[in-house]
């Protein structure tokens, strides 16, 4: 199976991606996580975690906080990895590198399987979801995030506008090709992987998972980023939370 595009150890990609989320005003801070927090609930207490593209750490380490036993985190990137282990003091984290399609674990190891932003990454995303099913014991629980298929629809990825640069409407086509799309994100040829809400939803349900909760995230209350108000008038990201 070949392995995901590793975009996050090109220097100039890694660079603008770590200012951004140090700065804290990015659609990750101001949408994504609270919406991923939301449906984890308060306490984690006593469970064995699993963080799929855990980036810098900062899921694992909030996790810890919130009573989780033991995290580990897994990333593609040795940029991520090299990062999330300097900003860590807990030996009951732990990080590995493996990409999804690569990755080799104990059956029935964890409570609990968290993904931001990663899958949208994957080009096999049922075989990526079977793999979660079986890592996770009975009763377990897989939340993730993407960004939404009408956002990935187009490679593109922007607004159109009038000449004056003001945002019109967001555009949506090619909705049912699903699979590759080369983007522009700090750098030429970032490689993401499109594909329907019916699709992730059927992989999951296809894998013996039980939906939950599905959010459609929208900005927090007083985000920072002066681009609140135009994020709701079109879903950037899609978090799903299902259970075995």
């Amino acid at each position: 199976m070949p392995e995901s595009q590793n975009i996050y150890d090109d220097p100039v990609f890694f660079a603008g991606y770590k200012n951004l989320r140090d700065e804290g005003s990015g659609l990750n801070d101001n949408l994504e996580q609270p919406a991923l927090w939301s449906l984890l609930g308060g306490s984690l207490q006593g469970l064995s975690i699993l963080d799929l593209g855990c980036g810098f750490g900062g899921f694992a380490r909030k996790a810890r906080a919130l009573g989780a036993d033991a995290v580990l985190g897994i990333d593609l990137s040795d940029n991520m990895l090299a990062e999330a282990r300097k900003r860590t003091d807990d030996t009951r984290i732990d990080y590995r590198r493996s990409s999804m399609e690569e990755l080799a674990l104990e059956p029935q190891a964890f409570d609990l399987v968290v993904s931001s932003l990663m899958l949208h990454y994957v080009k096999d995303y049922e075989g990526a979801v079977q793999k979660i099913a079986r890592y996770l014991r009975p009763g377990g629980r897989f939340v993730f995030s993407v960004e939404h298929p009408m956002f990935t629809a187009r490679a593109e990825q922007d607004w159109i506008r009038a000449e004056d640069g003001t945002p019109l409407y967001w555009p949506v086509d090619n909705y049912r090709e699903e699979g590759e799309r080369r983007v522009r994100w700090f750098v030429e040829e970032v490689v993401k992987y499109h594909r329907t809400m019916e699709t992730y939803v059927n992989g999951l349900i296809a894998s013996g998972f039980t939906l939950q909760r599905l959010l459609e995230a929208e900005p927090v209350t007083a985000a920072k980023s002066p681009q609140a108000d135009l994020e709701r008038r079109r879903p950037p990201f899609l978090l799903i939370a299902s259970a075995r």
